[in-house]
C-alpha cells in the first residue's frame, strides 16, 4: 500500500486502532505500514499481525497517539501463496469451481426442499469430477499403457520399459490381468495423494477448533454487553432459549427444519437457520454471522471419506469389468461367479457412497466438533479391501488371455458425460425456481450462475483429464493419429476424441461475445471521453490523456458484463458436450472416421476439428503443468496463482473435499479474535480498514462479533467487491438484504471506489435515518488531469491500488473515528506485557 497522508486529530479522544487487510495478491506488512522496521506481535509464518517497531508498546504511551490510530497490519498473503508445493493445487483447479458453485445458491426464503436439493445436485457433481479424475487415470495407466501398448509387439518395441509386460516374452506379468493389476498402482498413488492433501491441510484449517469463548453468535437482548466481556462462553445462535421450546440444538425448531441433524443445515432452512430466540422480537442473523459458518471439520471429513472411497472403487470397477468380461466370454465357470460378485459389492459400495454424500449437508447453527469416525474409517478401508479383491481377481492366472481393441468395459467417461449433463440441467432448474421465488435485477445470469459454473467445472475437467488422455495417445503411437486405426494402438474412447473436436468450435464462438465487448468498449470510451473533460474542467484538453482516462474507465467496466461471457460459454459447452456424447453414442467412431464417406467439406472439417482440438486439449493440460512448475520456483509467479485462489478458495469445503482449503477459516477467526482482544482490552475505537478481497475478510469478521464489540467497530472498505462480484454472484451470503443488515449492525461503514477500478465498486447500500449512504464515489483516478503545481509529474491511473494515496482515505478514516462512541476506561498493558512484546521483537520476529 501507498504511504498515507497526514492523519486529521479526531474530536473524540481515547485509544484507537486501525486494523489492515490486505487484499488479492498479497502485501507486506512494510508495504501495508509504510515501514521497513515491523514487528511480528501475534500470529505465526503463515497469518500474522504486525505493527511498526514504534508502536509496540502504544498502548503504554496514549499520549503519543492523540491525533492518530495506532496502525496494525494482519497479513495473510501466505495462507494462499506460500511455500512452492501449493502451485500444485493448481491441478485442482475443477474441484475449486466446482466448490464455488455450491455457494451461489439463489437467495431466497421458504422451498426448503429445493434448496436441499440444489446442495445434494453440487455435491453430486463434484462426486463425478473425483470418479473423472480417477478414470484419466486409469484410462492412461490401465488402459492406453498396460493394455493398449504393452499387449501390443510393435508398441513395446520402442520402448524397452514396458519389455518385461510383453507377451512375447512369455513371463509372469505377460497375461493382461497382471499387467492391468500392476498398472492399478498409478491411479491407487493419485487417490491416496488427493486423500493425503486433504487431510493435511484439513488438520491445518478445518479441524482446528475454534476456542470455546469465541464470540460468534449474538444473544439478541435489549441490553448492550460492556466492554471486555467477549470472553463469556458464546450463545449458540440455534439454541432455543424461550420458555415451551425445545433446548435440544440437535433438534429443528424453525418451521420447515428437518428433526435429523443429518439433512444439510444451510440447504433448506434459509434465513430463519440464524434465529436466536430472547424476550424481544426474534433477530435472524445472517448466514456468515452463524456461530459454526468458519467450521466445516464434520462434513469435510465425511466428504473425504466418500470421495477417497469412490476413487478407490472406480479403480476396482476397471479391473472387474475387464476380467469378468473375459471370463463370460470364455465360461469362466467359478472366476466368472466371484467376478458378478464382487461387481455386486463394488455396486454396494458405491450406493453408501451416493448416501453418504447425499444425505447431510454444512451444519452452521453451531460449532460441530463430533466427527462420524466410523464411517470416515470405515469407507475409504472396505473400498480399498474391495480394490485389493479386485487387483487379485484380475492377477488370477487365465491362460490365452489376449488384449486386444481397447479396455473392456471402459463406458466410464460415456457414463460420466451423461449424468454430469443430467445434473447440471437439474440444477438448471431447481435454480431457476429457488431465484423465481426472490429475484433481484443484480444476481448474475437470474440466479443461474451455480448451475453455469458447475458446467465450467465440468468443461474444466474433461480439458484437463481428456488433455493427459490424449498426449499420452499421441506419445505412446508415434507419428500416428490415435483412433484412426493407423498405428499400434487403438488410442483413447471415442468420447474424449469428440470433445476434443468441439473445442475448436467452442472458442470459435467465443470470438463473437469478446468481439461484441471490444466493441462496445470503444464506443463506451468516446462516450465517456467528453464526461472527463468536463469533471477536470479542462477546456483545451489533451485528446491522448482524454483517451488514456476514458478507455480505463470503459475497460473496468467490462467486469459487469462477466456474467453474459459465462452464460455463453456456459450454454456452449453444455450444448457441445451433448452434442460429443450423442455422436460418439451413435456412431462409435472419433469425427475423422465417422465423417468419412460424406460430403468432402464436412469430412476436412471434422478432420481438422479432431486435429486441432487434440492439439489445443494437450496444450492445456501441458499449459497447466508448465505454470504449476514455473510457480513452484517462481515466487513472483505463485503470488500470481495466489490471486486466483484468494477469490476461489475463500469459500469453505462444502462441495469438494479435494478442493484447496479455505483460508477464510483461519482469517475471519482471527481477525475476529484481534478485534474483540483489543476493544475488551482498552476498550477503544477500532477502524477495520479492508482493500479488496480484504474487504470481504472483514465484513466477515463483523458478523461474527457480538453486539457490543461492534458498537465499537468501524468498517472502511475501499475497492471492495462485496457487491460487486460476491453480491451478484453469491446473493444468498452477500446480497442487498445481507450487505443493509450489515449496514445496520456496524456503529457506521464508509466504503470507497473508483471508476476505474475493474474489481472494486459502490457496495450500494442507501442511507438510512442518521445513517449517511455507506458508499463515497467515484473517487478521482488520477488526481490530477495533467501536470501542476502539486503535480508536477503526471499522475498515474492507479485503479484497483493505492487507495490510501488518495487525501479522501484519511478524511473518511477520521471521520469514522469520530463517529465511533468514546474510549471506555482502558485496561493498560502492564510492564510485564510490554517487556514480553519487545522480547519478541528482539528475538527474530522484527524485519529491521
Amino acid at each position: 500500500m501507498s504511504p498515507e497522508t497526514p492523519d486529521p486529530e479526531p474530536r473524540s479522544g481515547g485509544a484507537a486502532l486501525e486494523l489492515l487487510v490486505h487484499g488479492v495478491g498479497g502485501a507486506t506488512p512494510q508495504q501495508m505500514l509504510d515501514d521497513p522496521r515491523t514487528v511480528r506481535i501475534t500470529g505465526d509464518e503463515t497469518a500474522a499481525v504486525f505493527r511498526r517497531a514504534d508502536d509496540v508498546d502504544a498502548e503504554l504511551h496514549p499520549e503519543r497517539y492523540q491525533g492518530r490510530p495506532v496502525p496494525e497490519a494482519y497479513n495473510w498473503s501466505n495462507l494462499t501463496s506460500g511455500n512452492g508445493s501449493r502451485a500444485l493445487w493448481l491441478l485442482l483447479l475443477p474441484f475449486m469451481v466446482v466448490n464455488l458453485a455450491h455457494w451461489m445458491r439463489p437467495a431466497t426464503k421458504g422451498l426448503g426442499g429445493s434448496q436441499r436439493l440444489y446442495g445434494v445436485l453440487v455435491r453430486l457433481v463434484a462426486l463425478t469430477l473425483t470418479v473423472l479424475l480417477t478414470a484419466a487415470a486409469c484410462e492412461v495407466a490401465l488402459d492406453l499403457t498396460a493394455w493398449q501398448c504393452a499387449g501390443s509387439a510393435q508398441c513395446v518395441a520402442d520402448r524397452s520399459w514396458l519389455g518385461f509386460l510383453s507377451p512375447e516374452r512369455h513371463g509372469w506379468w505377460s497375461q493382461p490381468g497382471r499387467r492391468l493389476a500392476l498398472a492399478a498402482v498409478v491411479p491407487t498413488a493419485l487417490v491416496a495423494l488427493l486423500w493425503y492433501l486433504s487431510h493435511r491441510t484439513w488438520s491445518a484449517y478445518e479441524a482446528q477448533r475454534p476456542p470455546t469463548g469465541e464470540p460468534a453468535a449474538d444473544k439478541p437482548t435489549a441490553t448492550h454487553e460492556a466492554p471486555g466481556t467477549e470472553g463469556a462462553p458464546a450463545t449458540d445462535e440455534g439454541r432455543a432459549t424461550d420458555e415451551g421450546r425445545a433446548t435440544d440444538e440437535g433438534r429443528a425448531t424453525d418451521e420447515g427444519r428437518g428433526a435429523d441433524e443429518g439433512r444439510g443445515a444451510d440447504e433448506g432452512r434459509g434465513a430463519d437457520e440464524g434465529r436466536a430466540a430472547s424476550d424481544d422480537p426474534v433477530t435472524v442473523r445472517p448466514a456468515l454471522g452463524r456461530p459454526g459458518f468458519w467450521y466445516g471439520r464434520r462434513l469435510v471429513a465425511r466428504l473425504r471419506a466418500a470421495h477417497t472411497a469412490a476413487g478407490f472403487l472406480t479403480i476396482a470397477a476397471a479391473l472387474a469389468a475387464a476380467a469378468t468380461d473375459h471370463d463370460r466370454g470364455a465360461d469362466g465357470g467359478p472366476l466368472g461367479l466371484l467376478g458378478l460378485l464382487l461387481q455386486a459389492t463394488l455396486a454396494g459400495c458405491a450406493a453408501v457412497v451416493l448416501w453418504v454424500v447425499c444425505s447431510r449437508g454444512r451444519s452452521e447453527r453451531k460449532r460441530d466438533g463430533s466427527l462420524d469416525q466410523l464411517l470416515i474409517s470405515a469407507l475409504p478401508a472396505t473400498a480399498l479391501g474391495a480394490l485389493a479383491l479386485a487387483v487379485v481377481y484380475a492377477a488370477w492366472s487365465r491362460p490365452g488371455w489376449v488384449s486386444t481393441g481397447g479396455l473392456p468395459g471402459n463406458l466410464s467417461f460415456l457414463v460420466l458425460a451423461l449424468a454430469q449433463i443430467a445434473l447440471i440441467v437439474v440444477l438448471v432448474v431447481t435454480a431457476h425456481v429457488l431465484h423465481r421465488r426472490a429475484p433481484h435485477p443484480r444476481i448474475a445470469m437470474r440466479g443461474l450462475g451455480g448451475p453455469a459454473v458447475a458446467m465450467l467445472a465440468c468443461a474444466l475437467g474433461g480439458v484437463m483429464t481428456g488433455g493427459v488422455a490424449q498426449r499420452v495417445a499421441d506419445w505412446l503411437d508415434g507419428d500416428a493419429t490415435p483412433g484412426m486405426g493407423e498405428g499400434a494402438i487403438a488410442g483413447p474412447p471415442v468420447l474424449l476424441s469428440w470433445q476434443a473436436s468441439v473445442i475448436p468450435v467452442l472458442l470459435v464462438l467465443l470470438l463473437i461475445p469478446v468481439a461484441v465487448l471490444g466493441v462496445r468498449t470503444v464506443r463506451a470510451a468516446r462516450r465517456l471521453a467528453p464526461l472527463v473533460e468536463r469533471e477536470y474542467g479542462k477546456e483545451t484538453a489533451d485528446p491522448l490523456r482524454t483517451r488514456q482516462l476514458a478507455g480505463a474507465r470503459a475497460r473496468a467496466s467490462l467486469t459487469d458484463y462477466a456474467p453474459r461471457l459465462v452464460g455463453v460459454v456456459s450454454g456452449a459447452s453444455l450444448l457441445l458436450g451433448a452434442g460429443a456424447v450423442a455422436g460418439s453414442w451413435l456412431s462409435g467412431q472419433v469425427p475423422g472416421e465417422a465423417a468419412e464417406g460424406t460430403d468432402s467439406f464436412v469430412e476436412s472439417v471434422a478432420d481438422t476439428a479432431q486435429s486441432i482440438g487434440s492439439w489445443l486439449v494437450g496444450l492445456g493440460f501441458l499449459l497447466f503443468v508448465t505454470w504449476g512448475r514455473r510457480a513452484y520456483r517462481d515466487a513472483s509467479a505463485r503470488r500470481t496463482i495466489g490471486i486466483l485462489w484468494d477469490v476461489g478458495t475463500f469459500w469453505p469445503r462444502a462441495a469438494h473435499p479435494f478442493a484447496p482449503p479455505c483460508y477464510a477459516e483461519r482469517a475471519v477467526p482471527d481477525l475476529t479474535w484481534r478485534i474483540v482482544s483489543w476493544t475488551g482490552r482498552t476498550g477503544g475505537r477500532l477502524v477495520l480498514s479492508g482493500h479488496s478481497q480484504g474487504s470481504v475478510l472483514a465484513a466477515a469478521a463483523v458478523w461474527q462479533l457480538r453486539t457490543a464489540t461492534r458498537h465499537r467497530v468501524a468498517l472502511l472498505t475501499y475497492g471492495s467487491p462485496l457487491e460487486r462480484l460476491y453480491g451478484r454472484w453469491f446473493p444468498a451470503y452477500f446480497g442487498a438484504e445481507q450487505l443493509g443488515q450489515l449496514s445496520k449492525e456496524v456503529h457506521c461503514w464508509r466504503n470507497l471506489w473508483r471508476s476505474t477500478d475493474p474489481i472494486g465498486g459502490p457496495v450500494r447500500v442507501p442511507g438510512d435515518g442518521d445513517r449517511p449512504e455507506v458508499d463515497r464515489g467515484p473517487l478521482k483516478d488520477p488526481l490530477a488531469y495533467s501536470r501542476t503545481v502539486l503535480h508536477p509529474l503526471p499522475e498515474p491511473i492507479l485503479g484497483h491500488s493505492d487507495y490510501q494515496a488518495d487525501p479522501v482515505f484519511a478524511e473518511e478514516r477520521a471521520a469514522l473515528l469520530d463517529r465511533l462512541p468514546p474510549a471506555a476506561v482502558p485496561a493498560q498493558r502492564t510492564e510485564k506485557e510490554a517487556q514480553e512484546q519487545r522480547a519478541q521483537g528482539s528475538s527474530g520476529r522484527s524485519s529491521a
